[in-house]
């Protein structure tokens, strides 16, 4: 496994330790680094990096805006933002951009290998504490009833259970369905919604409520 990494931070001391932690973990490298959208719009979708790491506050066109424009030129990339962004608008943002993962920048070296493993393999990494903002949304009423359309009653209880964190296996126990009938619901949300990735669908989730 030789997994290929590119930055894209404003910071020259994070972007030099970010690269150092990358090639320095197993099965990593850093492909490239990226002191701007501006470098890395012109470069990245000649290099096809396995994964990117990007910042939300950058000095031309922020690291959401970044993403949503690479993502469509990058589909089988993978997006983590990091970022000291903490608030759930600028969390549900980047989601809805194509990011993956959203880590703050206090995460240790440990973690976000760790977290970058997890992309590669199909996760969604999430800090922890980010994570509990997330589900903090849901339980304080922020999220209300959404309503779908275009969704079938079937399909709008996965797309619930997909917002709420369950696994495949969990949402087939819970509906009593099979695994295999879980995957044809999740790929029709996925069309229906022109969404990509679970995280795009939950964050499509998050803005049509009400």
């Amino acid at each position: 496994m030789n997994i290929g990494v590119s930055i894209i931070e404003d910071d020259a001391s994070t972007r030099q330790m970010l690269a150092g932690w990358i090639n320095q973990a197993e099965g990593f490298h850093c492909l490239s680094k990226h002191p701007n959208a501006a470098s890395a719009l012109m470069q990245l979708p000649e290099s096809k990096p396995d994964i990117v790491l990007v910042d939300i506050n950058l000095p031309d066109v922020n690291g959401v805006q970044c993403v949503a424009r690479l993502k469509p030129l990058l589909p089988a990339t993978q997006f983590v933002i990091v970022t000291v962004y903490e608030d759930s608008d600028h969390i549900f943002e980047a989601l809805a951009a194509g990011a993956t993962g959203y880590l703050l920048k206090e995460t240790g070296r440990e973690e976000l290998i760790r977290s970058l493993r997890e992309v590669h393999e199909g996760g969604s990494p999430m800090s922890s504490y980010i994570a509990r903002k997330v589900v903090q949304s849901f339980q304080r009423g922020q999220v209300k009833k959404t309503v779908f359309p275009n969704l079938g009653v079937r399909e709008r209880e996965v797309l619930e259970l997909l917002a709420q964190g369950y696994y495949y296996k969990e949402i087939a126990e819970t509906l009593r369905i099979g695994i295999p009938t879980v995957s044809t619901y999740v790929r029709r949300i996925y069309d229906k919604l022109h969404v990509r990735s679970r995280a795009q669908a939950v964050a499509k989730y998050t803005r049509n409520q009400g």
